[in-house]
C-alpha cells in the first residue's frame, strides 16, 4: 500500500487523473471502475480535461460502476448510475456497450450480480478499481461484516450509510439496500485505489490504514494490498503516523 498526499483536494484529484490517463496510454482497452459520490468529482472532471485536450482517449476503455442503492435507476438524480452518467460517461462520449453499470431495479439482484461479475471475469480482472470511503469504512456498499471474498453482491445498508446518503437526494428517500463490486474484486483488481479528502475522513483513515485488518472495518483490507494506491488529502491524512509521499 502506497499513500499520495496531495496539499488540497484540487491537487489530489490531479495526482489521481495523471496516474489514470498514464495508465491507460499504456492499455487503451483498460477495464476501469469508478465510484459516485463527493470525492470522484474533482478526478472526474480532470479526466475530461485530458480527454478534451487529446491527451488521452478512454474510447476502447470498458468502464464498471461500482454500486448502487437497489429500487432505484437513473430516472432518479440521487442513483449512482445518474452520477456515472452526467460526470462520466456522457461527458466523455463513452458508448452505452461500454458504460456498465448495476441495474438497481433489476427483478433478480443475484442474477445481476452474476451478470457483472461474468463482465469482468471475460477480461481477467478490473485494471483499475477506484473507491472512497465512508465514515463507516465500507467502500462501495460493503458495510461493516461483510465478508472479504465476496465477488457482486447486495446487502442491508448500515444505518449510517442511510442517513448519509441522503445529501444524494432532493428528498428523503428509503435507502434499504445495496447492490455493489465486492472486496474481492478490490484484491484482484491489478491497481486498486482509494481516495478521500476532507478532515471528516481522517479518524476512520487512521482506523482502515493503520488498524486492526477486519470485516468491521472493509477499508482496512488495504493494508494487505501491497499494489493498492491510497490518494489523499492533508486533511483527510490529520491523524495518520506513518510517513507518506
Amino acid at each position: 500500500m502506497k499513500i499520495i498526499i496531495g496539499d488540497n483536494y484540487d491537487s489530489m484529484s490531479k495526482a489521481v487523473a495523471e496516474f489514470v490517463v498514464e495508465y491507460v496510454q499504456q492499455k487503451p482497452t483498460a477495464l476501469l471502475c469508478f465510484p459516485s459520490g463527493e470525492s470522484p468529482t474533482g478526478l472526474l472532471q480532470q479526466l475530461l480535461q485530458y480527454a478534451q485536450a487529446g491527451n488521452v482517449d478512454f474510447s476502447q476503455c470498458t468502464f464498471i460502476g461500482l454500486d448502487e442503492w437497489v429500487g432505484l435507476d437513473e430516472t432518479n438524480e440521487g442513483s449512482c448510475r445518474y452520477y456515472l452518467q452526467q460526470n462520466l460517461f456522457g461527458p466523455l462520449g463513452i458508448s452505452p456497450e461500454k458504460a456498465i453499470v448495476f441495474n438497481g431495479k433489476a427483478p433478480d439482484l443475484d442474477q445481476e450480480c452474476q451478470r457483472i461479475n461474468a463482465i469482468i471475469q471475460k477480461h481477467g480482472s478490473l485494471d483499475i478499481m477506484l473507491v472512497g470511503i465512508g465514515m463507516n469504512g465500507h467502500i462501495g456498499l460493503n458495510e461493516p461484516g461483510v465478508s472479504f471474498d465476496l465477488y457482486a453482491h447486495h446487502m442491508p445498508l448500515a444505518e449510517v450509510t442511510v442517513t448519509v446518503g441522503q445529501k444524494y437526494f432532493k428528498q428523503p428517500t428509503a435507502l434499504t439496500e445495496g447492490i455493489t463490486l465486492g472486496l474481492k474484486h478490490f484484491q484482484e483488481a491489478r491497481v486498486p485505489i482509494l481516495i478521500a479528502a476532507g478532515a471528516k475522513k481522517a479518524a476512520i483513515l487512521a482506523q482502515a490504514l493503520e488498524g486492526e485488518v477486519t470485516n468491521q472495518v472493509p477499508a482496512s483490507i488495504l493494508q494487505t494490498l501491497p499494489n493498492a494506491l491510497v490518494y489523499l488529502d492533508w486533511a483527510a491524512a490529520g491523524e495518520l503516523q506513518f510517513s507518506a509521499e
